[in-house]
């Protein structure tokens, strides 16, 4: 299957559905770290580019567009979303992307939030707006823990088939563990044997916040338990210029660039182009690649009845 990615990030869901044997033939985003960073483990024809600039007709014709459009006004962390946040309207451009390429399918990925925005409503339109570009349309709400991913990662994955392909396709939607009554990974067992990032190693980007450690209930600043998953690996800052990374499971320091990119299930020879706080970025806002890959297994399972 070919696929178009658009916000494509540092590459977290690419990787994966390319890891799932799906071929990734354009992708864009109008951050240029990102784009190093893609261009140097993914694909070196990733582009940088404004969405809004994109003429999608003059692409290459692919079967599926992906993509996790810009989140951070739908978060939940984010007390002053609304429905007319600017970001929220990049959402329009990935509508766009599908209305004009009419793709056999699409797959977007965005934050819980965007359920309960405007008390429900939101999610009306954008499954309106999908079906009216020709689409039926599935949304579920997924934890990565679920999923072999040492992190509780809640995020909401926007499926759609093209009508006319058919009114009775069934979707494979990724098997969650819990149906397999396997355990889920702890945070501790999937950073065991990383060394402290001032000892003698080898792994890049293992550098890391020196934000002091503080105990308190808020995002970021929790407790770390060793024993169950990750708390959510966050793009955003602590509003002091510094990164708000998550605590290590020993909860003596902050977890570096590497072993947060370890929980988001990145390989260890990925490595992050741009300043400490660009890579910590990046990986917040990237999907887990197992749980891509995942995807990727299902959306070929999908396709297999139908082709």
């Amino acid at each position: 299957m070919r696929i178009g990615s658009i916000f494509c990030g540092a590459g977290g869901l690419d990787l994966g559905l390319k890891q799932a044997g799906l071929d990734i033939i354009w992708a864009f985003d109008n951050d240029n770290d990102c784009v190093s960073t893609y261009r140097k483990n993914i694909d070196g024809n990733a582009e940088q580019a404004d969405v809004k600039n994109i003429i999608f007709n003059d692409l290459p014709d692919v079967d599926v567009i992906v993509g996790g459009f810009p989140c951070q006004g739908f978060s939940v962390a984010n007390k002053h979303r609304a429905g007319n946040d600017e970001r929220n309207l990049l959402y329009y451009e990935f509508v766009r992307s599908v209305t004009e390429k009419q793709p056999k399918f699409f797959l977007a990925e965005n934050v819980r939030g965007i359920l309960s925005l405007e008390k429900g409503e939101a999610i009306k339109k954008i499954v309106k707006d999908f079906s009216n570009a020709g689409y039926f349309v599935e949304y579920k709400l997924c934890n990565a823990s679920d999923y072999s991913v040492p992190q509780n990662r809640y995020r909401v994955f926007i499926w759609g088939i093209r009508k006319d392909l058919g009114s009775n396709i069934i979707r494979y939607w990724p098997e969650p563990i819990t149906a397999e009554k396997k355990e889920k990974i702890s945070v501790g067992v999937a950073l065991k044997g990383i060394p402290e990032p001032d000892e003698n190693h080898k792994l890049m980007n293992h550098i890391g916040s020196k934000y002091k450690v503080t105990n308190r209930n808020f995002t970021g600043c929790r407790t770390t338990d060793p024993k169950k998953p990750c708390p959510t690996i966050i793009a955003r800052g602590n509003g002091k210029g510094g990164v708000n990374a998550i605590q290590h499971p020993n909860n003596h320091r902050r977890m570096t660039v590497r072993e947060q990119a370890i929980i988001q299930t990145f390989p260890l020879d990925f490595e992050f182009i741009g300043s400490m706080s660009s890579c910590y970025r990046q990986i917040g806002n990237a999907v887990p690649v197992k749980l891509a890959k995942l995807f990727g297994e299902s959306l070929l399972k999908t396709w297999s009845k139908i082709s």
